[in-house]
């Protein structure tokens, strides 16, 4: 096929086809207003050479992480990633955007499937997991609409602690199937003890972030059991890393859990690909979206992988299809598999200690500084909030002069928080970064104290 199917012979015969002696005339229904009337203010053609320059420069433009010391997250964290995960994704037969699970033909796709949903039911303590999705928010909208199936309800509730963006997706889900989306209240920067009383037999399911939005860590196990009391299901949105030392999911009675990969062997990508994975108890396995794989034996008693559950609407009745989610993130979920793999479960939990204990360190040392504080007490992972005397944008920009990215201002999401700033903190910061950090913001806000 070519890639430039229009050429001026076949243009003229799709207008004769048409009745038209001209394109102008394909657009003569439009307004007259609503016309540009002259052509595109484009550059000229240029060769591979000169576009690769004009790209490169373009891209020279953006403050990205290998440029500037990253202490961003908010869902999107910049980890280390193993050499092993990009020689192995980079593979022919796996480099590829789409997933080849045709049995007869691609059984290493299909082991790399179950290998990775095996990894992820061992990481949320639960029994089964899909072959992942598009990533973390787009997972909780399919977790919904999930709960809906098993429990027939429509009602939800989510934390105002929950990530914004997540929220704004779970919307977008429930907008067609008409589902309500109630808030939990917070109190401190965490979900509200009272919130349990909004509970009862009417609730499809409860969401909690753990650690939540904040960075602060939470205690589902109220919320799970006046969940389970009431006949409604427990989500649990997680960070992938914290739980190489926090309690899994299963072990706080989670009915489903979900979250982002990224963090998983993936790389900072402007916004994606990432991976979503979603994981649940084993009753609920014909409810869940997506493909699941599974392993098996033929005849002479090999064994073999297959697709063992795809429950949407291309391959069963509609009024029992499970959601039109078609296509997995295979090959990013490959990297969190071969991740996962290479570091193992002390290598994780090693990642995990690090990123705690580095971000206690920086939140100590901000905390010296003149008007800076911590936001909220109680336990946090790799993520806090401080209160800055400036607005936080200000001191961003500043700080990135400075060569650091230094967090996420928090104003843009609620009023009042205009001086707050979410900090990250991973595993990869060394201590002359984290000591840098405090010596930038602290030259930074006495700039602005002279003033």
């Amino acid at each position: 096929m070519s890639y430039i199917p229009q050429g001026e012979e076949e243009r003229a015969r799709m207008l004769a086809a048409l009745g038209l002696e001209s394109v102008e005339e394909l657009y003569a229904v439009l307004p007259e207003e609503a016309r540009l009337g002259r052509p595109l203010r484009l550059p000229g053609p240029l060769s591979e050479l000169e576009l690769e320059r004009e790209l490169g420069g373009l891209a020279a433009r953006n403050a990205d992480a290998s440029k500037a010391v990253c202490f961003l997250g908010a869902g999107a964290y910049d980890r280390w990633v193993p050499a092993v995960v990009d020689a192995i994704v980079g593979r022919g037969e796996f480099l590829t955007a789409y997933t080849p699970y045709q049995p007869e033909v691609s059984q290493g796709t299909l082991q790399s499937i179950f290998e990775y949903q095996s990894m992820i039911c061992g990481l949320t303590g639960l029994e089964v997991a899909n072959a992942s999705l598009y990533d973390g928010a787009s997972a909780l909208g399919e977790a919904l609409l999930m709960a809906a199936n098993v429990t027939g309800r429509e009602r939800f509730l989510l934390p105002s602690t929950l990530h914004p963006f997540y929220r704004d997706v779970a919307e977008a889900y429930a907008r067609g199937p008409r589902l309500r989306l109630e808030t939990l209240p917070e109190e401190g920067g965490r979900i509200a003890a009272g919130a349990v009383s909004q509970v009862d037999e009417t609730v499809a399911a409860v969401v909690v972030q753990q650690p939540n939005f904040l960075g602060l860590i939470e205690d589902p196990r109220p919320l799970v059991e006046a969940a389970h009391a009431g006949g409604a299901l427990a989500v649990l949105v997680v960070d992938p890393v914290s739980l190489g030392l926090l309690a899994s999911p299963g072990e706080l009675g989670a009915d489903i859990a979900v979250g982002e990969g990224q963090p998983l062997g993936s790389h900072l990508n402007f916004g994606g690909p990432y991976l979503g994975f979603l994981a649940a108890r084993e009753r609920y396995v014909r409810r869940m979206p997506g493909r699941i794989a599974g392993q098996t034996r033929d005849v002479d008693g090999r064994v073999g992988y297959v697709l063992t559950l795809q429950a949407r609407e291309q391959h069963i009745r509609r009024e029992r299809a499970t959601s039109n989610v078609c296509t997995n993130e295979a090959l990013v979920a490959l990297a969190a598999s071969v991740y996962l793999a290479t570091l193992g479960t002390r290598g994780l939990g090693e990642v995990a200690r690090q990123s705690a204990l580095k971000a206690r360190y920086l939140a100590a040392e901000l905390g010296r500084l003149p008007g800076v504080r911590l936001a909220f007490d109680g336990p946090f992972f790799d993520e806090f909030v401080v209160e800055l005397p400036q607005e936080a944008e200000a001191v961003s920009e500043a700080m990135l002069d400075r060569g650091f990215l230094a967090g996420l201002p928090l104003g843009r999401f609620r009023p009042g928080w205009e001086r707050r700033l979410l900090v990250a903190v991973t595993e990869k910061r060394s201590r002359e970064e984290l000591d840098g950090y405090v010596r930038a913001l602290g030259e930074v806000l006495a700039a602005w104290a002279s003033r």
